[in-house]
């Protein structure tokens, strides 16, 4: 396990005691179904991400890139 990841559980279980202890609406959902739903469309945006990216730019031709010109001004 990462330090990162172990720093990441550690601010949110702060950010949660913090918001319950000062009364403040915590900013992700109170219960556990809503919570699991946070995880699974993290997960799945993740896994649609390492898959899509393996894949190679069939578009690619008709992006403009950083000088914004496209096939049709090149010519």
């Amino acid at each position: 396990m990462s330090w990162k990841f172990c720093v990441g559980l550690l601010l949110g279980l702060a950010i949660g005691l913090g918001c319950r202890w000062l009364g403040i609406p915590v900013p992700a959902p109170p219960v556990l179904v809503g919570a699991s739903l946070v995880v699974a469309m993290t997960s799945g945006y993740l896994l649609a991400d390492h898959f899509l990216a393996a894949r190679p730019a069939r578009h690619r031709h008709h992006c403009g890139g950083p000088s914004g010109d496209t096939q049709e001004t090149r010519t």
